[in-house]
């Protein structure tokens, strides 16, 4: 299928490596203009190369920390000069760190609220003027399977990321009519480097290893695996390409169907 998203320019937040990078590289092989941005700056150069190779086409790659408040206005501004225009943009952040409720101080609700929420507001009212330009506009939040079903030992991750799943099928109502559209995914647990590190905090705090926390993991997922960041990556690209043009305010769980609830 033509997912028609040639010469659309888009923009990845939180993409030097995970969700973010294989969510770009497929953008950047069905022939976006593809913006990329991370905190590190050699990590996410790495990475723009790694895909320009791989897929022919210029990816460019902009460092900066997404929960700086002043950051988003100008990551974006960037990108509007350097390209011309916004079509697709995807907002992506790291999680928090993995911890119980009486482990967390007021800074460190602090920061996940900056990084995990006001990072999408910032990003998306920053680019809603290029955006209202765009025949095919498109937004994604990239939040977690928490918000259905809340994971254990991560209440940083259960509580903020479900007020950005709020924002956006609030988006997704308020501005249908400058033909905006807002929809998130819901990611399960899929191989990538912030997998591998709530493992290893699983592993310490069960007093057994990462690899086995990862088969218990696996095992309860009706698929009997982890997801593939590329699996995330294509539900992704279709979410944002103009092919879906009539799908809106939708929360996609890409979970293996490890959600139990009904909806």
């Amino acid at each position: 299928m033509d997912l028609q998203l040639k010469d659309r320019i888009a923009l990845v937040t939180g993409a030097s490596r995970g969700l973010g990078a294989a969510t770009a590289e497929l953008l950047s092989s069905e022939g976006a203009r593809v913006v990329i941005n991370s905190r590190d700056a050699a990590k996410l150069q790495a990475t723009a190369v790694r895909i320009q190779k791989k897929t022919g086409n210029p990816v460019i790659a902009i460092s900066g920390d997404v929960s700086n408040p002043d950051f988003p206005t100008q990551l974006i501004a960037q990108v509007v000069q350097q390209l011309g225009g916004l079509d697709i943009l995807i907002t992506n952040a790291g999680g928090p760190p993995p911890g119980r409720f009486e482990s967390f101080t007021d800074s460190d609700w602090q920061r996940a609220f900056e990084t995990n929420l006001m990072s999408h507001v910032r990003l998306i009212r920053a680019a809603l003027p290029a955006l209202e330009q765009s025949t095919c506009a498109s937004v994604l939040t990239i939040t977690s399977s928490s918000v259905k079903q809340p994971i254990p030992n991560l209440i940083l991750s259960n509580s903020i990321r479900a007020a950005t799943v709020g924002l956006t099928k609030s988006l997704a109502l308020e501005l249908g009519d400058k033909h905006i559209r807002f929809n998130s995914i819901l990611p399960g647990w899929t191989k990538t480097e912030r997998i591998e590190q709530l493992f290893s905090a699983r592993a310490v705090q069960n007093n057994t290893t990462p690899e086995l926390e990862q088969q218990k993991q696996a095992s309860e997922s009706p698929l009997k695996r982890l997801a593939e960041p590329s699996e995330f990556a294509a539900a992704a690209a279709f979410l944002v390409s103009p092919v879906a043009s009539y799908i809106t305010g939708v929360m996609l769980s890409v979970d293996g169907g490890s959600v139990k609830g009904l909806l």
